[in-house]
C-alpha cells in the first residue's frame, strides 16, 4: 500500500433464507440474473441457502468497500468456492475500481447459514478513508447541534 494510514475494512450481513426463497418464487430467473453471476447461479443450483449466503456476502463486501448497495452492482461482486470449498471474492466493474481507489488488499470472506439465516463476514486492509477522525467528530457534533438534535 502506498498510504501509511491503513485501516481494517470489515463488513457483516445477515439475511433470512426465506426472503431469498420468496424472491426466487416470485421473480425466478429475473431475480437470479439481476443479483448473481452465471458462475454463482451454476454453483448454487437454486439452493436458497447458498444463494442467501452469497447475497449476504455481497452486502458484507459492499460494507468493506464503503459504498453500500448504491455504489456497485450486485453482479460486480462474485463469490465462488476454491477447489476446497473456501469462498473467494472476485470484484468486477465499479467494485474493482473502488477496491483500487481505497487500496484494498487481502479481501477474505466467511459464510455460514442455519435453517433460517445466512451470514457473511468480510475483512480486508484498505487506505484509511477517515484519517481526520477527531476533526470529523467535531464537525458532526456541530451539525447535530445546528439541527437541534444535540444539546450542549
Amino acid at each position: 500500500m502506498t498510504n501509511d494510514m491503513t485501516s481494517n475494512a470489515v463488513g457483516i450481513d445477515i439475511i433470512e433464507i426465506e426472503r431469498v426463497e420468496r424472491a426466487l418464487s416470485r421473480f425466478g430467473d429475473r431475480f437470479l440474473n439481476r443479483v448473481f453471476t452465471a458462475l454463482e447461479i451454476a454453483f448454487c443450483r437454486g439452493r436458497a441457502n447458498e444463494l442467501a449466503a452469497r447475497f449476504a456476502a455481497k452486502e458484507a463486501v459492499m460494507k468493506v468497500l464503503g459504498t453500500g448497495a448504491r455504489g456497485v452492482a450486485w453482479r460486480e461482486i462474485e463469490v465462488i468456492p476454491n477447489h476446497r470449498g473456501k469462498p473467494l471474492v472476485y470484484l468486477h466493474g465499479r467494485a474493482l475500481e473502488r477496491s483500487k481507489y481505497i487500496e484494498l488488499e487481502g479481501l477474505d470472506i466467511s459464510l455460514t447459514h442455519s435453517r433460517e439465516h445466512a451470514v457473511a463476514f468480510a475483512v480486508g486492509q484498505s487506505r484509511d478513508l477517515e484519517p481526520e477522525r477527531e476533526a470529523w467528530r467535531k464537525e458532526f457534533t456541530g451539525i447535530l447541534k445546528e439541527r437541534g438534535l444535540l444539546n450542549d
